[in-house]
């Protein structure tokens, strides 16, 4: 409404500082010569007409709309320099060309169209454009020319403002994931999910398929249901991220294209001859640039096509050689091939990371980390592993909770002895946080006198888990 009625006011500014004797308003289109006559400025420029109001189907051509904008009569000797000078003032449109034919006067002419929010009379002009405009010999008279705009100079936010009922809200935002467009509407836009996502492919080139997300959620994989709302129906996709190739079914696999620097982040921190284990793994995100790098990776996920699309993409990246990849319970990973690792790692020099990045049970997994190495003896040199966990929290003190909960899980005091980072808001008073540690020595190799439950990722909590945008 804010943004509505400011452009009415600035229109109706225009329409006050007009002098029609000392300005020319020129009839034209891009074909067509121009006539001067009386100029009279539209109070609603750059909006589609009404008439679009609460259209299911998308009629392109009933957006079509002429508009009047000002102009500056340049000779074709400095038109470049004049182009460059007013960059801030010509007008910046989809398809809509800065400089016309001026027909009316001389080949030796060319209009150059102005934004006629920024201009409306000559004083309208900064300093510096009336200094370069002198310095040109070119007029600060002001020509007018109608403008056709059609569907197509139309950005996505003022064709489904149009569109949308008054008064709700209006979004365009969707996560890109290689040619796919995701979205989540809200149940008011529902009735217009099939012209939304036609204007979302149409106004972003590269994407050929958007997406919904429903209301059904798959529990046990992170992967949710989705329905296509406008164009192919591939869902393959390839992205890169930090310089990485991945690919894989985005609608059986979970990624999230919010985390790519976090992804960054943690890697940063990996060196060469290091061990990963990734207990969470996804298609690969942690994975394999940590394999890049020179390190070590076991890497895990309980999703069949994750665990698939893991390997496609080590191999399309050449590091299958540095990863070994599983398809196991998180719990049952821990408690197998990071179990049966560890203790010769731990005997090196070489840095151990365990990344645990499923925010919404991570915490919960702590606990298989009690007494896991209990039957054997603590090596000398204390080479212990550094837990990166990642948890939701929804406390006023996230930092807090986050911590009180990883040392409940883990049965030992994390307090001034980890550090915490914020890695992103989720949702209204939701955030994503990571708790970052050295696992002790006394919870590796003390005896887990309390065998906590075995928690194997709960259909609820995973479930709660895909009603955010998360993580992997």
């Amino acid at each position: 409404m804010l943004r509505f009625l400011g452009r009415i006011f600035v229109s109706a500014q225009t329409q006050r500082s007009l002098n029609p004797a000392t300005v020319h308003r020129c009839f034209c289109s891009a074909a067509y010569p121009c006539l001067a006559v009386k100029p009279i400025m539209e109070p609603k420029l750059y909006r589609p007409p009404p008439e679009v109001r609460g259209m299911t189907s998308l009629d392109k051509d009933a957006f079509t709309q002429t508009i009047t904008v000002p102009a500056l009569r340049v000779p074709i000797g400095v038109l470049n320099k004049v182009v460059k000078s007013l960059k801030k003032s010509s007008i910046q449109r989809p398809g809509v060309p800065r400089v016309v034919q001026d027909k009316e006067q001389s080949s030796d002419f060319r209009l150059v169209l102005l934004d006629p929010r920024r201009v409306s009379s000559p004083s309208s002009f900064s300093e510096t454009e009336a200094e370069a405009l002198r310095s040109f010999s070119v007029s600060e008279e002001l020509h007018y020319y109608e403008l056709k705009l059609t569907y197509d100079n139309l950005k996505s936010e003022e064709v489904l403002e149009a569109v949308l009922p008054q008064g709700q809200d209006v979004t365009s935002a969707f996560s890109r994931v290689g040619h796919i467009a995701h979205m989540n509407l809200r149940d008011h836009q529902l009735t217009y999910k099939n012209l939304i996502g036609q204007v979302i492919m149409d106004k972003n080139p590269g994407v050929t398929c958007v997406v919904n997300k429903t209301n059904i959620i798959d529990s046990t994989y992170r992967n949710f249901k989705m329905e296509v709302l406008a164009g192919e129906e591939n869902m393959v996709a390839k992205v890169k991220e930090n310089g990485v190739t991945y690919e894989f079914d985005f609608s059986r696999v979970y990624w999230n294209p919010r985390l790519s620097t976090e992804h960054q982040r943690v890697v940063q921190l990996v060196k060469r001859g290091d061990t990963v284990f990734d207990i969470f793994a996804g298609v690969g995100p942690f994975a394999i640039p940590a394999a890049r790098l020179g390190a070590s990776i076991l890497a895990n996920d309980l999703n069949p096509e994750s665990y698939r699309w893991l390997q496609h993409n080590c191999k399309l990246n050449k590091v299958e050689s540095k990863v070994r990849a599983f398809n196991l319970d998180g719990r049952a990973f821990i408690r197998g091939p990071l179990k049966q690792e560890l203790p010769v790692l731990m005997r090196g020099t070489s840095a151990i990371h365990v990344v645990m990045n499923l925010p919404a049970l991570a915490l919960d997994f702590l606990d298989a980390f009690r007494g896991l190495l209990h039957h054997q003896e603590p090596p000398c040199d204390e080479n212990l592993p550094t837990v990166h966990c990642y948890g939701f929290s929804k406390d006023d003190d996230p930092d807090t909770d986050v911590v009180e909960r990883a040392s409940r899980s883990l049965g030992f005091p994390l307090k001034n002895r980890c550090s915490v980072h914020f890695v992103r808001n989720v949702a209204p008073n939701k955030d994503m946080m990571c708790v970052r540690f050295t696992l002790p020595k006394d919870i590796l190799f003390g005896s887990d006198a309390e065998e906590s439950e075995q928690i194997e990722e709960p259909a609820s909590k995973r479930q709660k888990c895909e009603e955010t945008t998360n993580a992997t």
